[in-house]
């Protein structure tokens, strides 16, 4: 195969009509490694409140293994009942680049500004909206580059005004490009559920805590003074765990009973069930040194971990959850969540204020970004079949777009 070399840029302001973009199509819907392809397209045109960005570096999120599988959405042919006229799938959720063109209306940024892009994307006309709701709980919330069309594996990435947001100087286009759908996701399920938002002291029990979500978790929770306890699958992510502030870590392979538990008429199978499920909590408490409970369990990993979740949470918490990586029909047992009163909270997304709350605390030093691996642009589909894997290494994997080499 010939060496890759993407084309240059033309001037700032000057828009052409194609690109190179890394390209998903039905066609090649299941493994993500052979999902995507490099590919020249149209450059997509501007709406008034629209900037054109040239990405510079594009974060990688496990919702492009989604997209490149077809499941369970397919979000080609979603959107193309919606009347989008294009046949293939543009991702990537987060990036780093320069304003290269603005829409009539657009007056927060100007061409050759450098920025992040959020991943929260909305109507601004949706009635929800101007009712005063939360946009990422309106009928017309998407996530950029998963729902939307147009994301960042591509040389430029077209994206609504209100998404853009200031890039920290100290960092590199790698390093800026890394944090921010994970950051913002986590600091959503956080601090954006009224009545259990993580408090000083707080256990925070955080799945995955070497992956990109479960680093920034750590680190927002102990920026509040909060005890962060991870899980993981052996010591070196552990050890990697506590260097970003966690109290200790539990590794999960020690255990057995994942997945979907006995039914309660099978009183034999949830004796055990329950004896692992007890000796999950022993582990918080051998980790934290003390015999508390979370108040807090950040998820994602979905039906492998949430009867666990629940079980573990403390009386009056929260199990918070914003993916299902492992499946969706996660079981919960009703006698432990009602008469303990425990809270199982879904979230998605961000809405502008806590994308900006937490990009401030990444401009002013307060959260790492973990940037785990950079690689070039014709890797988009290997990363991505890592990701599926597990086989990525902790921290952030970042895809060099437009930027060179050293930057």
């Amino acid at each position: 195969m010939a060496q890759f070399s993407m084309p240059a840029l033309p001037p700032l302001g000057v828009v052409p009509d194609t690109m190179v973009a890394q390209v998903v199509r039905a066609q090649r819907f299941g493994d993500p490694a052979a999902a995507f392809a490099v590919e020249e397209v149209p450059v997509p045109p501007l709406g008034d409140d629209d900037v054109l960005v040239a990405v510079m570096a594009a974060g990688v999120n496990y919702n492009n293994v989604w997209a490149a599988r077809g499941i369970p959405v397919d979000v080609i042919a979603q959107r193309r009942r919606a009347g989008e006229p294009y046949d293939f799938h543009i991702g990537g959720s987060d990036a780093s680049g320069i304003v290269h063109a603005v829409g009539a209306d657009v007056t927060t940024v100007r061409v050759g500004d450098e920025v992040i892009v959020h991943p929260g994307y909305w109507d601004p006309a949706d009635p929800w909206i101007i009712r005063g709701g939360d946009p990422m709980i309106a009928p017309s919330a998407r996530i950029w580059g998963y729902d939307t069309n147009f994301g960042s594996f591509a040389q430029f990435a077209r994206v609504q005004s209100h998404q853009v947001l200031p890039k920290a100087p100290r960092l590199s286009w790698a390093q800026a490009a890394a944090p921010t759908l994970v950051g913002t996701t986590a600091y959503r399920m956080l601090f954006g559920w009224p009545g259990n938002e993580t408090r000083r002291d707080d256990v925070v029990l955080v799945w995955g805590g070497s992956g990109g979500l479960g680093g920034q978790a750590i680190q927002l929770a102990r920026h509040v003074g909060a005890i962060p306890v991870a899980v993981v699958s052996d010591e070196a992510r552990g050890k990697y765990c506590v260097d970003l502030g966690a109290a200790g870590w539990i590794d999960r392979t020690a255990f057995s009973h994942w997945g979907v538990p006995p039914h309660w008429e099978d009183a034999a199978g949830q004796k055990a069930w329950t004896a692992q499920a007890r000796a999950f909590g022993k582990a918080i408490w051998d980790a934290l040194g003390e015999k508390r409970n979370p108040a807090v369990v950040f998820e994602h990993p979905g039906e492998a971990t949430v009867p666990t979740s629940i079980f573990v949470c403390e009386a009056g918490g929260m199990v918070v959850i914003c993916a299902g990586t492992s499946g969706y029909s996660a079981t919960v047992d009703l006698r432990y969540h009602w008469t303990r009163q425990k809270r199982l909270q879904g979230s998605h997304g961000t809405n502008d204020a806590q994308a900006v709350a937490y990009n401030d605390l990444v401009r002013d030093g307060a959260i790492d970004p973990c940037l785990g691996q950079v690689v070039d642009f014709p890797d988009v589909g290997r990363v991505h079949a890592e990701m599926a894997a597990g086989t990525l290494p902790p921290g952030n994997t970042v895809v060099r777009v437009n930027a060179p080499a050293d930057a």
